[in-house]
Parts: structure tokens; C-alpha cells; sequence
């Protein structure tokens, strides 16, 4: 089988491995790198549970092959917590019970991350909007909303802030 050489930093962490040139992302992500955070859904991009940032897009990683990926910069729900600390996101999730089974919680965390990197002070509207690529099936959203709410607003800071 051919193999192609796949650069790529992944968490800050750069890597060189030898891959399948259809490998999808999260394939990569997952098996190759054993980074399990990322959640394998539908694996046809309706559920958002694999969603990566790339390069500070957030993405679905079941619809990207590994190869497009390429010398890019790759944010895994593992690199959202920086020496030991919570990404504010993180942290309003655990808050404000925005996690139950914990399923969609990773992709919902990359979606809401990278959300909040491009969208100052959003109103309810546009976080509902923001998010409106990942399921959950057990919140029912009220608890995702008021957790990037209260990011929004500041109400979590990044620590030495």
C-alpha cells in the first residue's frame, strides 16, 4: 500500500509520520497519534463530535482528508488545556453542566472555541448559530449557550489574566 509523508503540528507538537493518502484526519488523529478526545460519530459530517480547529478554523475531521492537513497547524480538544490549566471554555462546560455524557463535548468545545476566537461579544442568537454544527442529544443546548455566554462576557479568564 502507498504511503506519503504527512507533516503536521498537532497541539503544538509537530509530527512526520507515514500514512494511507485517503486517511482522514480523524483516523490520524485517533490511531496514529492516539489522541481519543477527538470522537468518532456519524463519520458523514451531521454530528460535529470530530471537529478539530485547523489553522483556528474549526472543522470536522471526518470530512478532511489527513493529506489537506499538511504543514497546518492542528488543535485537538487535548490542546485546549495549556500546562495544567483549563481553557475558560473548559471551564464554563464543567460549570455550567454543558457536558452530561460527554460525547459531543469535545467537537462542541472546538466548535466554540474557534467560535469565540472570531466573534466578539455575541449575542444568544449568534451562539446558537455559532454551535449549529454539533449535536447533543442530552443538553439541550440551554447549558452550551450559557457557557459560551458567560465566556462572552468574561466571566472566565484566562489564568495570569
Amino acid at each position: 500500500m502507498e504511503q506519503h509523508l504527512l507533516r503536521l503540528t498537532v497541539n503544538d507538537q509537530d509530527y512526520e509520520l507515514y500514512i494511507n493518502p485517503k486517511a482522514l484526519l480523524v483516523e490520524v488523529i485517533r490511531d496514529h497519534l492516539g489522541l481519543t478526545g477527538t470522537k468518532r460519530g456519524c463519520e458523514s459530517v451531521s454530528c460535529g463530535a470530530c471537529t478539530v480547529m485547523i489553522e483556528g478554523m474549526a472543522v470536522k475531521s471526518c470530512s478532511v482528508l489527513a493529506m489537506q492537513a499538511d504543514g497546518m497547524r492542528v488543535t485537538t480538544v487535548e490542546g485546549l488545556e495549556k500546562d495544567g490549566r483549563l481553557d475558560p471554555i473548559q471551564k464554563a462546560f464543567l460549570d455550567q453542566g454543558a457536558y452530561q455524557c460527554g460525547f459531543c463535548t469535545s467537537g462542541m468545545l472546538m466548535s466554540s472555541r474557534a467560535f469565540l476566537d472570531e466573534t466578539s461579544n455575541p449575542t444568544m442568537h449568534e451562539i446558537r448559530e455559532g454551535i449549529e454544527g454539533n449535536l447533543c442529544r442530552c443538553t439541550g443546548y440551554n447549558s452550551i449557550v450559557r457557557a459560551l455566554d458567560s465566556v462572552a462576557k468574561g466571566k472566565y479568564r484566562e489564568e495570569g489574566q
